[in-house]
């Protein structure tokens, strides 16, 4: 007979806070059902005693052809469970701090979210956020160190090549106290944005209204697009920067905690989060989205666009998530916001055919990498701006995250399972 047992049982035996205890149930960690007559939750002991025997949780979300399926599966790869109070995920809704992204998205900007994020308070107003806004001596070297590069260079490649640059320039990155690192971090992202050359020139332009703007979005939209923008265009990428700045532990932001753990400088953070972030299977599923997107002459290419990947054993980039049930809640905002935008784009009706090619198809939902590439295309943006969109928005989450780590204070030191021969002892045959 089963035995079940409330939240505070449960917390205490797995020595987590009680608020674990449904981000464990929102991953498919843990199961739980409604105590009769009441809203309070219960949980079976015997499972709660089997995760506590194994330590942390590393739980399994099976795939199939690149598809994440339903949680319960039992194969897939696994996820490490570190405690944090930046970032929450449930079912299909995300929030920062307790608020919902998509609100944030609405109304606010990067800048107010990374002070969110970084303290715990939002700001009342954008003067609050601070300035942002790179030395001269980092704009110097950021902008000489892309010197060499191809005008064609993606700007994913130029960030990497843009941050340690800044950080050459920053004789106080190794000061790890909050105020230090978050004045690193408006230095930083700026800088990021800044550095980058004028959309499809590979020239930096003189200072005008959009390279001299407070708000890092009305700057970063100079950079990736090479003419002048749709109306209402620099809101919408305002709202992608928002939906963007975390994510919980997603695979960069799991790699800038383990190197802010063992207390890498905040460029060195987010160096270690550029390398990630630009793997096929993150941030860089958007810019697979985008040549899909490209390629198709029109609407009613879309369905050749989608066979010939499926004829190939490609997954369709772009969708699917291994953490939502449902929709990406990201997807839906965005993509709603640029039907309002761009209502008449020509990319924006390719991207809606291939939506409804994924539908007859029955994949999976779509996810921010299709809906990014949906905002690269349809917003006239040079290649690859949607991994650029992603990465400095990702900054500010991953410097959330080393704050984070730099209080605990503590190495993350995962241990591997050893597979392989065993070694015969000294001094014995095999």
């Amino acid at each position: 007979m089963t035995e079940w047992i409330g939240a505070a049982e449960a917390a205490d035996r797995l020595r987590i806070k009680e608020a674990s205890l449904y981000s464990y149930v929102s991953r498919g960690v843990l199961t739980r059902r409604k105590a009769a007559g009441s809203r309070a939750s219960l949980f079976d002991a015997a499972e709660v005693d089997r995760l506590a025997r194994r330590g942390r949780p590393r739980t399994a979300i099976a795939g199939q052809g690149g598809y994440p399926r339903d949680r319960s599966a039992g194969t897939g790869p696994g996820e490490i469970v570190i405690e944090t109070a930046i970032t929450e995920i449930t079912d299909d809704r995300l929030s920062y701090r307790g608020i919902d992204a998509s609100v944030l998205a609405a109304d606010r900007s990067l800048e107010e979210v990374a002070c969110l994020l970084w303290t715990g308070v939002l700001p009342g107003t954008r003067a609050e956020a601070g300035e942002w806004q790179a030395t001269a001596a980092a704009l110097t070297a950021g902008r000489a160190a892309q010197a060499a590069l191809p005008t064609e260079t993606l700007p994913h490649e130029r960030l990497q090549v843009i941050v340690p640059a800044l950080a050459a320039v920053d004789p106080l990155r190794l000061h790890l106290d909050p105020p230090a690192v978050m004045a690193a971090g408006r230095c930083l992202i700026s800088g990021l944005t800044d550095c980058l050359p004028s959309a499809g020139t590979g020239e930096h332009a003189a200072a005008g209204p959009a390279a001299t703007a407070p708000d890092l979005a009305a700057r970063l939209i100079g950079k990736l697009c090479p003419g002048e923008p749709a109306a209402g265009l620099v809101g919408v990428l305002r709202a992608a920067l928002v939906l963007l700045a975390d994510h919980e532990l997603a695979a960069s932001t799991f790699a800038a905690r383990v190197a802010a753990s063992m207390r890498a400088d905040p460029y060195a953070v987010v160096a270690t989060g550029l390398g990630a972030v630009g793997g096929a299977l993150h941030g860089g599923a958007s810019f697979g989205a985008e040549i899909m997107l490209r390629s198709a002459s029109g609407p009613k290419d879309a369905g050749r666009v989608v066979g010939e990947l499926l004829r190939r054993g490609e997954r369709i980039p772009g969708f699917g998530h291994f953490v939502y049930r449902g929709s990406d809640p990201r997807a839906v905002y965005l993509l709603g916001r640029l039907r309002q935008t761009v209502p008449d784009s020509a990319p924006l009706a390719i991207a809606e055919a291939v939506l409804a090619e994924a539908g007859r198809r029955e994949l999976p939902a779509t996810n921010i990498d299709f809906a990014l590439a949906v905002l690269a295309t349809a917003g006239q943006m040079i290649p690859g701006s949607g991994e650029a969109i992603f990465a400095v928005a990702r900054a500010a989450g991953w410097l959330a995250h080393a704050l984070e780590e730099y209080e605990r204070n503590m190495p993350i030191r995962p241990r591997g399972i050893y597979t392989g021969p065993i070694a015969p002892l000294a001094g014995h045959s095999p």
